[in-house]
C-alpha cells in the first residue's frame, strides 16, 4: 500500500492571519518503507517570515526570494501525494495551510478522512506521555541528531521511523515469511531460501553415515526429517 508522509514548515500558526507555506517535504513509503521516492520543495511566502519562524526552520525572508510560489509547484505537488492516504504528524496544523494554499488557487482541500495523524496514534499508544517528535524518537530510539533544526524533508524521514513503531509496521517488515503462509506440515527446508552459491562441504563422508544413523534412530517424527537432504555431489 502507498502512502505519503509529509510535513510542512510556515511562516507563522495560524493561516487566517497571513501566515504561508515556507517548505514541504514527503516521503513515498509502501508497505510502511521508504522506497526513495521524495518530494521537497522550498516556497516564496510572498510575505516576510517572522524571527520567531526563521528562528524554528531556520529558512528567511531574504534565502526564500527566489524560490517558486506555491502556484508554481501545486500541481507537481498534487501529482505526487495522488489519492494516497497522507501520514501526518499534529495533521490538523499542516492541512490548516495546506487546504489554506489550495482554496487560495481555487484548488479542492485534502480531505481529512485520507489522513493518519500521528501524534492521535501516539497520545491513543502513550496517554500522558510528551508526543512530539523529539520525545518519540527518544522514546523509540530512533537517530535524531540530524534535526538541529525543524525541515520538512528531514522531519517527514523521521516520522517514516516513527510511524513504523507506532504501527508495528517496523517488526512486520523484518518478518522473513508471512506468518499464514506457514502450515505445521510445510517441510523446514521450503522455508530457508537457498544460497546462491553453495558452502564448501565440511564434513567427512564417515561423519555423514554417522549422522544419518543418528537420525535414522530418532525414528519418523524426527525433525531432520523434515530437512531435504544434501544433493549428491558430483564426482566429476
Amino acid at each position: 500500500m502507498r502512502e505519503i508522509v509529509l510535513d510542512t514548515e510556515t511562516t507563522g500558526l495560524d493561516p487566517g492571519q497571513g501566515h504561508r507555506l515556507v517548505e514541504i517535504g514527503a516521503v513515498e513509503i509502501v508497505n510502511q518503507i521508504a522506497t526513495g521516492t521524495v518530494f521537497h520543495v522550498l516556497i516564496n511566502p510572498e510575505r516576510d517570515v517572522p524571527a520567531d519562524a526563521e528562528r524554528v526552520h531556520g529558512h528567511s525572508t531574504a534565502s526564500l526570494a527566489d524560490k517558486p510560489a506555491f502556484a508554481a509547484v501545486v500541481d507537481e505537488f498534487l501529482a505526487f501525494i495522488g489519492e494516497d492516504r497522507l501520514v501526518i504528524h499534529n495533521a490538523e496544523f499542516d492541512l490548516r495551510f495546506l487546504n489554506a494554499e489550495l482554496a487560495a488557487l481555487g484548488r479542492a482541500p485534502i480531505a481529512g478522512d485520507r489522513v493518519v495523524d500521528t501524534l492521535a496514534l501516539a497520545r491513543r499508544k502513550h496517554p500522558g506521555a510528551p508526543n512530539n517528535l523529539d520525545a518519540l524518537c527518544d522514546r523509540y530510539r530512533i537517530d535524531r541528531s540530524k534535526r538541529l533544526r525543524h525541515g520538512a524533508l528531514l522531519d517527514a524521514e523521521i516520522l517514516v521511523d516513527v510511524y513504523g513503531e507506532l504501527t508495528g509496521g517496523r517488526q512486520r517488515s523484518l518478518s522473513f515469511v508471512a506468518s499464514e503462509e506457514i502450515r505445521s506440515d510445510q517441510p523446514l527446508a521450503a522455508l530457508v531460501p537457498a544460497r546462491p552459491t553453495p558452502l564448501a562441504e565440511r564434513t567427512s563422508p564417515a561423519e555423514r553415515e554417522g549422522h544419518a544413523a543418528l537420525v535414522e534412530s530418532l525414528g519418523a517424527a524426527a525433525i531432520w526429517g523434515r530437512y531435504a537432504p544434501p544433493a549428491a555431489e558430483n564426482p566429476n
